[in-house]
Order: C-alpha cells, then structure tokens, then sequence
C-alpha cells in the first residue's frame, strides 16, 4: 500500500483538531483538547503516537498495524488550569475502538466497549495537584458481536483496513455541578420548544430576544419561520444561561413525509416530492484512515459534491465525529445514516446469491446469537440519541445487503418509536421483510428499475465505477471496481448517461432517489469521484452540473 498524504496531512499542526469545540450542539466556552503527542505501547515497544489517528495510519506518525486483539496502551501527562478550580470536571472521548478502559493517576475512570460512539466519565474525584497522568487501554478485536463495519484483518476488495485505539478527539472541560446534559428542540404552532435535560430555570437567547426557561423548558415563538433544505440551510443560534452554565446551540426547522404525488408515493422534504440525488460515502481518508487530517476536510468533500449538484450523502456502515454532521447542517448536505452492522458476513450468502437474484428470505433466523442482536439494538438506540438533533439526518438504514440482519421488521418497529420524524430504509439491497417507509435497491450490474412494493423507490446504491489515476492510488497492483475505465472522457460520458438514460425516466415514474457509489477512492476501490488523497476530482462540475439540473427538474409537483 502506497502512503498518500492529502493537502492538509502536509500542514498538521501541533495539536491536530483543537481549532473548534467537539461537540457542536452543547457548546461551553472552556474546553481544553488532549490531542497531540502521547506515548504507545503495543508488541513490546512504546513509541510516541498522534492522537486522535490511530496506529495503522500515516498521520499518527507510528504507521504501523497492531495485531488484532493486541493491547495498546496510551499514556499522557495533563494538568487542570487552575481557573477551573470549584468546577467539575469531565473526560470525553470522541471515540475508542473498540474496547477502552481509562485510568486517571492509575484509578478506574470509564470503560467503553463500542468504538464508534462517545464516553465521558467525570474525573473530578480522581485529580490531584499539578501534573496527572491519563492511560488508556484500548483493543480492537473485531469481534463481531460489536459494531465493526467495513474493517477486516485482512483487508482487500470492499474491506478496509482496521482502525485501533483512539481515532476522535480527547477533551477535557469544566461544568457546574447543576449543568446542561443535553438539549431537545421540537416544533411546536408558532415556535420551538427547547427542553434542557439537567437544569429547571434559566434564559433562552435567539436573535437578541430572551425567553424564560421554566421546569426545563422554553416556549420560543418565531416570526416568519424559514425552513432547512439544502438549497437554503437556515440555521438558529441560540444561547442558553442557566444559572452558573452556559451553553451555545442550534437548532433547524424541516419536515419529512410520504405524500401520494403524480400517482405514486414521494418522499417529501418540507412537503413537497424531492429528489435525494446521492453517494455513497465511507469517510475514510488516505492519510488518517477514519479521521482526516482536520476537520475542515469534511467542508472540503461536501463544497466538492454539492459543486457537482448532489444533495444527499449516505454515510456507510460508519458514525463520524460530530463536526462531520454539523457542517452537513450548516452547508447543506443531507445524510443518510447508517447503523453500523455487527454480526458475521458470509460472501455466499450475503453477496453472490443476491447479485444473482436470491434476495427474497426470511430473517427471524439470521444472525441468532442474543447477545449480538442486544447490543446492536443498543448501538442503534445510542446512535438516533446522539444525531438527533442534526437536520441533515432525514433517513436512518438500519441493516445493509444482510449483513448482521435480523428480525428487521421489529428493528424498524423499534427505530419508528425512537424517532418518528425520520424515514427508514430498514434493509437496503435486498432481503426486504414487511417494515420500511422505502423500497430500497442495489444495482449494479444490470439496468436500473424501480421495485414492485407500493413505497417509495430508492436506489440506495448504483455505480461503482473504477477510473484510477495510478499517481493518486494507494494500491498500484489491485483494483476494485464494477466497471473498469482508464479514458477519463468516456468515464465523464458513461457517467452522464446513466443518469440522463436510466435514472432520470425513472423519476416521474416514482424514483425518489439514488446513491452512487462513491464520494472517494478507498484503499483498493478506485470507484470514487474523488482520489483517496483528495488531490484530483475525476469529473468537473461543468461536466455534470447540468445533469444534476435535470434530476431536480423531473421531479412532480405536489
């Protein structure tokens, strides 16, 4: 494997990550990162590593693969300022995989076991004078009772390298005893009400108006209320002050519904059909692996998509840093989210035979083991916990291609009564049960079509072209794709077609959307619009801009 650098992994600074707050919707002014130089031990050496990529990456400055399963220890001094003093103070972990347990001057201070979501652990009690010492005990097993997506121990094809230890930003910030733990915005006739989990009285501020806080809750009545959509994402700032706390957030307005339009069912966004013209995307990075080199990388890829014309990105089988979401908010990008799987894939069963057709199973025997089944509804419950108040998620997928499936229709039963306000894609390729606000399809070796439920048509995943440009590649001898092109002319020709030839007369017919596979390069696929470096784009936006103009044009009107 080639080591590519991107752009900004050429200019990192000191402290990788530190330049905004980590967690966008619950803002404090104090905050201090953890990012930066730490020690590493694993395979009998320590070594100093750069949190938060982790060890297999080039930008951790160790490059090097542990074994999985194997024990790396993360080790760091740190000492509280002392204007913090009378205050609590709390560890975050952005994300640790997959299993973590962390040490404050040797004692017990959390311990984590899924490594795509968030800890923290209030360290107060645990601090002494001067300098303290943070260890962290990571080990990625793969063990796939967890979530663990596309990683695997021999990665090749679709399979990416694994991602151990620390890969999120590390952060340590000062609260009141009596603190915000986390906010909740629902529309309301009017307004907004915004509920403060934590505090009961206190002030609301938006756009220099005050609105009282009483029993945890605010009443804010808005004039002319603007919607979200990707065209035009209005977003509200606003503060609010409760007694010693004071937190910064946002919030947006938009509605998702099922609408029967020119004779077929639409999804609509602020009522009204609309067309989620996608890709795919692995959030993987050619210098970071799952983190990029800063965060304004993801700004980077959405301004380059959305230049293309796409609206919507299906985030694949992976959670990202908050930071990822709140860009997709502010700049305009709709996200399908999926869950991470967890369970065993088995090519056979979950790619050949349904590439051939034999996609029509029941499920309630797949993936039997009870403990697996348990933590992935877990995940999925701490997932729509945690994106819930970003606008730009207006579709959850809950099981993809098989993999990990199980007892789907129940799944989604279960999503529906934790979030009611999003559309589901409860099985996207194949293996459909009853359940699902969608008919949702992968094709991608045959000509497109729609499906045969009365639902809402999806084409989650379509595409999947190779145009490699061997200077940008990571992997000169093996290349992963459907098709193969090495005239960019003719890619940019044959890309253009399928959507002028395929996807758009399906429009009118009831195609509500379709995800092409894939923002970038990753690893061995080479089927990314985008290099896995990020340095060349492999179709311009005069190329394909117009098309994107067509897709909208198409779609009926309520």
């Amino acid at each position: 494997m080639r080591r590519l650098l991107t752009e900004a992994g050429e200019r990192l600074p000191e402290i990788p990550w530190a330049e905004d707050y980590p967690r966008p919707l619950l803002r404090r002014a104090d905050w201090l990162c953890l990012n930066g130089v730490w020690s590493l031990t694993f395979g009998g050496q320590t070594r100093e590593i750069r949190v938060p990529f982790c060890p297999e990456s080039l930008l951790s400055g160790v490059g090097d693969a542990p074994r999985v399963g194997e024990r790396l220890v993360y080790r760091r001094a740190f000492a509280v300022p002392s204007g913090w003093r009378g205050r609590r103070v709390l560890l975050h972990f952005g994300a640790v995989s997959r299993q973590a347990e962390v040490c404050v001057n040797g004692l017990r201070a959390a311990s984590h076991e899924n490594g795509y979501l968030p800890f923290s652990a209030d360290i107060t009690d645990l601090l002494r004078p001067g300098e303290n010492e943070l260890t962290v005990t990571a080990v990625n097993d793969l063990d796939p009772v967890y979530p663990y997506g596309k990683q695997r121990e021999k990665r090749g094809g679709m399979w990416y390298t694994p991602v151990s230890g620390i890969w999120q930003t590390v952060w340590l910030e000062p609260v009141p005893e009596a603190r915000v733990r986390a906010l909740r915005v629902r529309e309301v006739p009017g307004g907004v009400e915004i509920t403060a989990e934590g505090v009961s009285d206190g002030v609301v501020t938006l756009e220099g108006r005050d609105w009282p806080l009483r029993g945890g809750a605010a009443r804010v009545a808005l004039e002319r209320p603007e919607r979200w959509n990707p065209e035009h994402p209005r977003l509200y700032r606003y503060g609010l002050t409760a007694g010693e706390d004071r937190v910064e957030s946002y919030f947006a307005l938009r509605t998702l519904d099922i609408r029967e339009v020119a004779g077929a069912p639409r999804l609509c966004l602020n009522g009204e059909p609309y067309f989620f013209h996608g890709l795919l995307d692995q959030g993987y990075w050619s210098d970071g692996l799952y983190t990029p080199a800063s965060p304004e990388a993801y700004a980077e890829d959405i301004r380059a998509m959305k230049a293309l014309g796409f609206n919507t990105l299906r985030k694949h089988i992976k959670l990202e840093p908050e930071r990822f979401y709140y860009e997709c908010d502010r700049l305009g990008m709709i996200v399908f989210q999926d869950m991470v799987n967890n369970g065993c894939y088995r090519y056979l069963r979950d790619t050949a035979l349904p590439n051939l057709g034999f996609t029509r199973r029941g499920d309630r025997r797949m993936h039997r083991d009870p403990k697996a089944r348990q933590i992935f509804l877990d995940s999925m419950a701490q997932t729509v916990s945690r994106l819930d108040g970003h606008p730009c998620v207006c579709l959850w997928t809950i099981f993809n291609e098989g993999w990990g499936q199980f007892c789907a229709d129940d799944a989604c039963r279960r999503l529906r009564a934790l979030d009611p306000t999003r559309f589901i894609d409860a099985t996207s390729g194949w293996f459909s049960q009853h359940e699902s606000d969608v008919e949702s399809q992968h094709i991608y070796f045959s000509a497109l079509r729609l499906g045969e439920k009365p639902l809402p048509q999806l084409l989650s995943e379509i595409g999947g072209w190779s145009m490699k440009l061997p200077e940008h590649s990571a992997n000169s001898e093996k290349t992963y794709g459907y098709r193969k092109y090495e005239d960019r002319a003719a890619f940019v020709r044959d890309l253009r077609a399928l959507y002028l030839e395929q996807v758009l007369p399906l429009i009118p017919r009831g195609l509500c959307g379709a995800v092409y596979t894939q923002v970038s390069d990753v690893e061995d696929e080479t089927n990314g619009l985008l290099t896995f470096d990020r340095r060349a784009a492999k179709v311009r936006p005069e190329e394909f801009a117009d098309v994107s103009e067509a897709l909208r044009r198409a779609v009926p009107r309520g």
